[in-house]
């Protein structure tokens, strides 16, 4: 699986899965093949979603300050050779069943193994 680092605030220096956000009337698959060309250099074949995830930040009394809803594709690699951009500092492909030192943003080892099962099923 190929991860990121990321470059900017917040959690720079983090790993975690490309991605970003949805431009004006672009849906989400185009979003991810997007992102991923943009931030990684390589392009993919998606074939489906690994999980949805709400992220849900709040302030110090409790406010809402913002919401985000990740959806997670899974897919496989199709052309390009992966190398940081834009927003990343560092990409590398990764064995999902080796993931314990990697200082991943929340969740993502768990959206990764998912994405590893999924991609292992035989096709319907």
């Amino acid at each position: 699986m190929l991860i990121a680092q990321r470059r900017k605030p917040p959690l720079a220096g983090i790993w975690s899965l490309p991605g970003g956000h949805i431009e004006a009337g672009e849906t989400a698959q185009g979003a991810a093949l997007r992102e991923l060309a943009e931030e990684t250099g390589i392009e993919a074949d998606l074939k489906g979603v690994a999980d949805v995830v709400d992220v849900i930040l709040r302030d110090d009394a409790g406010a809402l300050r913002e919401h985000y809803v990740i959806t997670a594709f899974y897919g496989v690699w199709t052309r390009g050779d992966a190398r940081p951009l834009s927003d990343c500092q560092a990409v590398e492909w990764v064995d999902p069943s080796a993931l314990s030192h990697w200082d991943m943003t929340q969740g993502t080892p768990a959206i990764i193994q998912r994405a590893a099962g999924l991609l292992e099923r035989p096709a319907q």
